[in-house]
């Protein structure tokens, strides 16, 4: 070492500021400019930036959160136990859509459950959950006459975007089966849970839904949300699409009356079209602001109803611990004496929906059996707990789940390894969604969403707000809707030149 070279420092000097890493930079090497930003990867966001992409669009997904999925998605806790958040079930037409949309491998994943379990105080039973299986139960054991069932299956299969929403699911019931509150329950509860349907809204959001699962049943993606979410992401990388986690959009910059860009990260990235996957009252008063739309839109926006959150308890079996399978895949269970739609939202539970998760759903690793129960729930229950308060009444959550539980999983607390429930603060926390809302917004939303480019040319939204074929699918195939208006709109633009 010459005489003039400074020298190094020693531990016991050096300047630990410099030497405190960079802050990661998510958006490093991002180009400028884009055709199209996605705002939020649900499955609507991710579908419609997919779809984009293969039409030869440059894409550009920002997903706050450090996960792909929204809703559609896991986390994994000791013991390697990876609970799904939102899985157990959706209709047949989910293998049609990935197939399309997505990849053979995904849709060839795509598998049937058998047993649908009810038990309740009205009636118990199992059934594999399609129309013939639904028909027979409500001939032979509801006594039902099988001209009433024949013209119900007909009146929900030929329902449409276009039919009168005037009539509710309650009116749909009595003009089929009057006074027959136990077959309501049968029909109901699980479309209650697939898209938080209840008697009080338009028979068309609970019809279709319904028409749906009863073409052939129940289905799930074997193999869990993370292999359905790799997958997906392996074919946006395929498609061309720049996918980006942990960055969190405050402003789509629609300055001038039309959309140029968005604000994500203390950045600006320039694009003639946003579409957002985020909350359908976020998009409009947070991330654009109520002044670019005029004044009968923002009110009928406003009026739209966000739809109820939930809450869940996941649950993991000891090692060598085992359920069996008669159990059911899917359990619809309730203590209280009819349906009601009040009841569902209580704090008083009175109703829950088990998951049962065994090996041959998620068959890579060591055996595996996993129980998730899910409540809907309403956020104001516990938006404003004080912290203490909060965590009383999730543990219990979990207690009271435990102890309805025994009567289907017998000692079920002593062959547990693991438990954790989850609240619409948990919801809201994780995915943004306003007042955590499972399903987005009612019925009315969809107008609200359908309406957002003629207020604002290139501004648009996909997501779950009532598109009216329930969750997973439904959310998919908005996005497929979205993403052809987008080119269409991209297509227009150009020729415009």
């Amino acid at each position: 070492m010459s005489k003039g070279e400074p020298r190094p420092e020693t531990p016991k000097h050096r300047n630990t500021e410099t030497l405190r890493p960079m802050p990661k930079d998510f958006l490093q090497d991002v180009q400028d400019q884009y055709d199209v930003i996605v705002i939020g990867s649900g499955l609507a966001g991710l579908t419609t930036a997919n779809v984009l992409a293969r039409q030869g669009r440059s894409v550009l997904l920002l997903e706050q959160h450090y996960k792909l999925g929204g809703m559609a998605t896991w986390f994994k806790r000791p013991g390697g136990h990876i609970f799904d958040i939102s899985l157990h079930g959706f209709p047949y037409g989910m293998i049609k859509s990935c197939r399309r949309y997505w990849s053979r491998e995904i849709a060839d994943s795509i598998v049937p459950l058998r047993n649908i379990r009810f038990d309740n105080p009205m009636f118990s039973l199992t059934t594999e959950f399609h129309r013939d299986d639904f028909t027979r139960l409500l001939i032979e054991r509801f006594q039902v006459e099988p001209q009433a069932v024949q013209k119900f299956f007909d009146a929900a299969r030929h329902m449409n975007f276009y039919d009168d929403q005037q009539t509710t699911t309650r009116e749909l019931f009595d003009r089929f089966f009057p006074g027959r509150e136990d077959v309501i329950r049968l029909l109901m509860e699980p479309i209650t849970y697939a898209n938080g349907s209840t008697l009080e809204d338009p028979a068309i959001s609970y019809g279709i839904v319904f028409s749906n699962f009863m073409s052939k049943g129940v289905f799930t993606f074997q193999g869990g949300t993370d292999k359905l979410i790799g997958l997906m992401q392996k074919e946006l990388v395929a498609s061309g699409v720049e996918v980006r986690i942990h960055c969190d959009v405050t402003k789509i910059d629609c300055r001038g009356g039309k959309v140029r860009g968005v604000e994500v990260n203390g950045r600006s990235i320039r694009t003639g079209v946003v579409v957002s996957n985020a909350n359908l009252h976020a998009t409009l008063f947070h991330l654009v602001g109520p002044d670019y739309f005029d004044r009968k839109f923002v009110e009928e926006a406003r009026a739209v109803r966000l739809n109820n959150s939930s809450t869940q308890v996941y649950m993991a079996l000891k090692p060598g611990e085992t359920i069996d399978e008669s159990t059911g895949d899917l359990l619809f269970s309730s203590t209280a004496p009819r349906f009601q739609t009040d009841l569902l939202l209580s704090r008083d539970i009175t109703s829950r929906t088990y998951s049962f998760y065994y090996p041959r759903i998620r068959p890579e690793g060591r055996q595996r059996y996993l129980i998730v129960s899910s409540t809907n729930a309403n956020f104001e229950d516990w938006a404003h707990l004080p912290q203490d308060q909060y965590e009383t009444s999730k543990k219990d959550l979990v207690t009271t789940t435990l102890d309805a539980l025994e009567k289907y999983v017998p000692n079920v607390r002593s062959r547990l390894a693991y438990v954790e429930a989850a609240t619409p603060r948990t919801f809201q926390h994780y995915t943004r969604h306003v007042q955590g809302a499972s399903f987005g917004t009612k019925f009315e939303g969809l107008a609200v969403s359908r309406a957002l480019p003629e207020q604002l040319p290139g501004l648009y939204h996909a997501g779950s707000v009532g598109i009216i074929m329930s969750g997973w699918l439904g959310a998919m195939n908005y996005g497929v809707i979205v993403a052809n208006e987008v080119d269409s709109h991209l297509l227009t633009e150009s020729s415009g030149r």
